[in-house]
């Protein structure tokens, strides 16, 4: 005789698991990877082998250490990894995003329970951290594309005449036609991972396809962003040509697509989302225009992911029956 399983509810089931689900992150990450390969050369791929590898093992000797079930297998220290890779300079010394990863993981994810319970985007976190300790190391360095792909294993590469300034100093003398192309395909200087916008919109479009994220906080993100940097031009471009200039430069669309859309630190209801996605967009213009930091998506977001509990309480939805006449 067969015997049934008696539990209560909610009765959901689903394939769908973290590793799944940070596999999919992995595949939509992976042409700006190839992209920052062949714009930058296999240093790119030097750098984010270290990161992923400092993000794992980090997080395999603090199960160990705590006498934690190890949690490695969820992929979710390798999507920390990619990540944060992708918000270095490809000149940095390759000691650089060692450090990033053990912050990342140690500091900022496992001391506060591990994936799911953490308030901050791990890489984000770590970015700004390697941002403010080593400034001359991740403001003053960028490499342009053009330039002689430097050495994949040199500890410590001497940036001496190929470096050239943030990518978002163009925004100040104004840009034409081609060098927007130029932006939107990653013909440009930055960091590994954002210079190519086309190729994270490809896989922003196959994250929603998965069904791995929503279009609110992307869209909304953008959107605002767009529509203030319109309003409120700065230079000698017209409203338009600014705005898109703006979008094009620096990592507001990577932010806004891969790191303020992750589970842990951004709301769960779709009217929070918007909410959450419109104010990062708000604050990395005013970052950008108010600050001294020329890139604000990093602070924008980290900001705004202290907020996600209070924006999920005031967007939490009411159960049936319980609005304001209940029981009236």
């Amino acid at each position: 005789m067969k015997l049934l399983k008696v539990s209560p509810s909610p009765h959901v089931r689903s394939s769908e698991s973290t590793a799944s689900v940070m596999r999919d992150v992995i595949i939509a990450l992976s042409p700006a990877l190839i992209w920052g390969v062949y714009a930058f050369g296999f240093r790119a791929l030097t750098i984010t082998l270290i990161s992923i590898f400092s993000c794992v093992v980090s997080e395999s000797l603090f199960c160990y250490a705590t006498h934690r079930k190890q949690s490695v297998k969820d992929l979710s220290a390798v999507v920390t990894g990619i990540i944060l890779a992708f918000n270095l300079p490809v000149s940095v010394p390759l000691w650089l995003p060692a450090v990033g990863g053990v912050f990342a993981i140690v500091i900022v994810k496992m001391l506060f329970g591990g994936i799911g319970k953490n308030f901050l985007n791990p890489a984000l976190a770590a970015r700004v951290f390697l941002f403010l300790s080593f400034p001359n190391l991740m403001a003053n360095c960028f490499v342009s594309p053009e330039a002689n792909k430097l050495s994949p294993l040199a500890l410590s590469p001497s940036i001496d005449g190929v470096s050239s300034a943030t990518p978002l100093t163009v925004l100040e003398d104004g840009v034409d036609v081609s060098v927007r192309v130029d932006m939107f395909y990653g013909n440009i200087g930055g960091c590994i991972g954002e210079v190519s916008k086309l190729c994270l919109l490809i896989g922003f479009l196959y994250l929603l396809f998965r069904k791995v994220i929503t279009w609110h906080i992307p869209v909304a993100y953008l959107g605002v962003f767009f529509l203030l940097a319109f309003c409120f031009p700065q230079g000698d471009d017209e409203a338009m040509s600014f705005a898109l200039t703006s979008l094009l430069s620096g990592g507001v669309i990577l932010g806004a697509v891969f790191m303020a859309t992750d589970y842990s630190t951004s709301p769960l209801t779709a009217s929070g989302k918007l909410i959450f996605g419109a104010l990062c967009g708000g604050l990395t213009i005013f970052f950008r225009y108010f600050s001294s930091y020329p890139e604000g998506a990093s602070f924008a977001i980290l900001i705004m992911n202290t907020f996600v509990y209070y924006i999920d309480r005031i967007t939490k939805p009411v159960k049936f029956g319980g609005g304001k006449h209940a029981g009236k």
